[in-house]
């Protein structure tokens, strides 16, 4: 069971605090609610039935900043999640959005900016479903790693970079020992 003050990941909203844990009632019926503040939209208000399981599994802890640093450094190795169907695609992205897991996020993340990239080369530009998707996911995975590691969400990309920079310098080091 979740706590007041904890930090969780909620879905599409992202990173929210747990507020209070209270009973509210809403129509004829009085549930126990978490009731989360989004840090991205600080005037809503989200309430979870703490007895609904498919709601609550929506819901989970923030990463550690070593689960963060653990995810940045298997970046470079990690798989790309391309789908060439368009159509398969935005469904497969729209589930990955939902769930707001991390790794999955990653994992598209990178593949749309290899995509992004090709398409540069070509002289074109992403279609916009997947620059809506690659921005959701920049969003959702970036304003996380901004909360746990103390940082505003613009640091996060160039935070990233170093620290992939710095695993693939000592890289040869390691190798050598």
């Amino acid at each position: 069971m979740y706590q007041v003050n904890d930090m969780v990941s909620y879905g599409v909203q992202g990173v929210c605090k747990i507020i209070e844990i209270a009973r509210k009632t809403f129509g004829k019926s009085t549930n126990e609610y978490y009731v989360l503040k989004p840090l991205n939209h600080r005037e809503a208000t989200i309430y979870v039935p703490v007895s609904n399981e498919a709601l609550v599994k929506k819901m989970r802890p923030v990463l550690s900043p070593e689960e963060i640093h653990q995810l940045i450094q298997t970046m470079p190795e990690a798989e790309l999640l391309w789908i060439p169907s368009e159509t398969v695609r935005k469904e497969k992205y729209k589930e990955i959005i939902a769930k707001g897991e991390p790794v999955a996020l990653m994992q598209m993340i990178k593949a749309l900016h290899a995509h992004q990239q090709e398409q540069e080369a070509k002289g074109k530009k992403l279609h916009m479903a997947d620059l809506h998707f690659f921005e959701e996911a920049e969003r959702l995975l970036y304003n996380e790693f901004a909360v746990v590691l103390e940082l505003e969400p613009e640091q996060v990309l160039p935070f990233i970079i170093r620290e992939i920079e710095l695993t693939e310098a000592e890289k040869p080091k390691a190798a050598a020992s």
